[in-house]
């Protein structure tokens, strides 16, 4: 079948190629020129995609990346994988609409069309069904079929990638569900069919609510045990002893992603819109797990203190500006935000992390270096906000005078844990 994949992100990519492996011939449209320049070139920018099995998708012909719309033309599948996020709390549906008018130019009689970004129940129905209607002149579940599958990548996870990861799918009728499960049966191992686009929908929200109040729950922990005390990851590991009833979540210095900070709001912005209601779950975990770099940045300056030194002019270095270790994805990462609080006290502040390589949003001021024995020597303060493999931790105890550890990844007379 010829597909079309709109956005060749963390979540696009992975699916496109994969759909052009099992032998389908594939479009990645993306409107960031750069992104399509790269991936004509065989270069991949998403760890999940090595730049072996784009250039192999290449060189076959089944796989094209394109920034131009007409490109979309002759499509029997489209999938929409495009950004979702919030403004001033609100969702921002502006690229999915985008998108649903840009397909809906070229949609064809017995076509299939399949949203997998995340966002609020009633979405695809309510919202995207009505644009592709009105801009094709076909309707949806009569003239051609629609569903949503909501995305389940997890940059970086060598274990369960997107061909492991059982899929939610639906419909918005019964042959609209045959359709979508019909396509993704070729792409991954399990499929998992709901009865509709609202079930699909709420499931996304539902799987990273659970993680960011559980998160949420631990952050606080953390905060509590340390005046009282007690040594929260030991406390941690007992508990995951449990065979049952227990779920591991560890403390960290803030949640990124484009999931854990952005997707519980969707929900907690639908109910609060169609129910009149505030979900306060999601609401203190947000408050929680947004003001953790406030903390961070706090234990520094306490750190500091006890050495008879002000955050202004001290040298701080942070290990890691990805949000979750080995990757490069920096969406969101409280790392930015946690610089720019040191920054703006005054204090010299670089960073250190091998797979961060895209430019991400982050004050000018904050210097890249690499973790040499000298910039750890040379750090008043050394904080490590992501735990990744290729650290060296060994050499962070033998040279860094204090480390500030977020992730509770090394161990010594000098490193302080969160």
């Amino acid at each position: 079948m010829r597909v079309v994949v709109v956005g060749q992100g963390y979540v696009g990519l992975p699916l496109a190629i994969r759909a052009a492996e099992v032998g389908h011939q594939v479009i990645g449209y993306d409107v960031d020129a750069r992104r399509v320049k790269s991936l004509a070139a065989g270069e991949s920018y998403v760890e999940d995609v090595s730049s072996e099995r784009l250039s192999r998708a290449l060189e076959r012909g089944s796989y094209r990346a394109s920034e131009l719309a007409r490109d979309c033309g002759g499509f029997d599948v489209a999938v929409v994988t495009v950004p979702t996020p919030l403004q001033e709390g609100a969702p921002d549906l502006r690229y999915i609409e985008e998108s649903a008018r840009t397909l809906a130019r070229f949609l064809r009689p017995g076509a299939t069309v399949v949203l997998e970004s995340t966002t609020y129940p009633g979405t695809t129905e309510e919202l995207f069904a009505p644009i592709l209607e009105d801009g094709s002149g076909l309707t949806a579940g009569v003239d051609f079929h629609l569903g949503y599958s909501p995305e389940r990548i997890d940059p970086g996870n060598t274990v369960w990638g997107f061909q492991q990861t059982p899929k939610v799918v639906s419909g918005v009728d019964a042959a609209s569900l045959k359709a979508v499960e019909t396509f993704y049966a070729d792409l991954v191992d399990t499929t998992v069919p709901v009865r509709s686009p609202k079930e699909a929908e709420l499931a996304k929200l539902l799987e990273n609510t659970f993680r960011h109040v559980n998160i949420a729950l631990v952050n606080e922990i953390a905060m509590f045990a340390r005046h009282l005390d007690i040594d929260v990851w030991q406390a941690i590991e007992a508990a995951s002893s449990k065979p049952f009833g227990f779920m591991k979540f560890t403390p960290g210095p803030g949640v990124g992603g484009h999931c854990l900070p952005i997707d519980p709001s969707y929900l907690s912005w639908r109910v609060q819109r169609e129910l009149g209601q505030s979900f306060r779950f999601v609401e203190l975990a947000n408050d929680i797990n947004s003001h953790m770099p406030e903390y961070v940045t706090r234990r520094v300056i306490d750190a500091l203190n006890t050495k008879r030194r002000s955050v202004n002019g001290s040298r701080i270095l942070l290990l890691g500006l990805a949000y979750k270790k080995n990757t490069g994805d920096a969406r969101e990462s409280p790392a930015v935000r946690i610089s720019q609080l040191l920054l703006d006290m005054g204090a010299k502040v670089r960073a250190a992390d091998p797979h961060v390589v895209e430019s991400i949003k982050v004050d000018a001021r904050l210097v890249r270096v690499e973790p040499t024995r000298k910039e750890l020597a040379a750090a008043d303060v050394v904080v490590l906000l992501t735990d990744h493999d290729s650290f060296d931790y060994q050499m962070v105890t033998e040279h860094a005078s204090f480390v500030l550890d977020c992730r509770n990844r090394v161990s010594g007379p000098t490193v302080e844990v969160l």
